[in-house]
């Protein structure tokens, strides 16, 4: 068995949407390295699961129902966390459609919640940071910051802000000993590519899997355990000379483009 390192020892993270998915990957690496995690999600039932798992094996984590997307919710939230060194903004929706299929509302809605939440996330707890002397910010953009993806349009547009906002908080902070990157998966297997398969193409959900594991020129979909080693990896005193850079993690989509 791998022993992981203690790098998180003492430390105090933050992860939102740390539920399921990716979010659910970063925050047991976290945990196991040795740093209470708080996961805020939408309804606690969400989070609690993955803090019950950190609890059975030693670690140390708690929920926080809140929603991203109001000012007043996730301000309230923030008031209940007294120390913070390490912020993961991971929570976020998608949409596929191109500008022409997405309704007014689709684009409210994502930018209520991947854009707007993102902000609240930083505008709320950054001065968490400061008062402990600094820290580590990760944000969750993706390759559709940087190339652009048919029928993503309104999700580009999100993800695009992530990696914008990610570069302004590094140029801003830099002197204040905190550090803002953001990690550009392509796709990772999670339960909502699942979801999706199973909306979108019923009675086909192998042969789409396989589909789209094969369109990833690696030949298969990335796992949230390796977003989450190198999201650990930008958190930590070792990527401690590293701000403002987006780490493409997308088994090559990105290189043949």
């Amino acid at each position: 068995m791998t022993t992981l390192p203690t790098r998180f020892t003492r430390k105090h993270a933050l992860v939102t949407g740390g539920g399921s998915g990716i979010g659910r990957a970063i925050v047991q690496r976290l945990a196991a390295e040795g740093a209470h995690v708080v996961i805020l999600e939408l309804k606690a039932e969400a989070g609690q699961a993955v803090v019950d798992e950190i609890h059975a094996a030693g670690g140390s984590a708690r929920v926080i129902e809140a929603d991203v997307a109001s000012t007043e919710s996730m301000q309230a939230a923030f008031a209940t966390i007294e120390h913070l060194d390490i912020l993961v903004n991971n929570a976020g929706i998608a949409h596929v459609g191109s500008v022409l299929s997405t309704a007014p509302a689709d684009l409210d809605r994502l930018y209520a919640v991947n854009v707007k939440g993102a902000y609240h996330t930083l505008h709320f707890g950054i001065p968490k940071l400061l008062a402990r002397g600094g820290g580590a910010i990760l944000n969750l953009a993706s390759i559709a910051s940087k190339v652009g993806l048919q029928d993503r349009f309104a999700y580009g547009m999100t993800k695009g802000a992530m990696l914008s906002m990610t570069l302004s908080v590094a140029r801003d902070f830099v002197d204040k000993n905190i550090r803002c990157n953001c990690v550009c998966p392509a796709r990772v297997h999670t339960p909502f590519v699942d979801g999706f398969i199973a909306k979108n193409y019923p009675g086909r959900e192998t042969e789409m899997f396989q589909k789209l594991s094969a369109s990833q020129p690696i030949g298969r979909m990335g796992r949230p355990e390796e977003v989450a080693a190198l999201a650990a990896f930008l958190c930590s005193e070792e990527a401690g000379f590293i701000t403002g850079s987006a780490y493409d993690i997308d088994g090559g989509v990105t290189l043949l483009r």
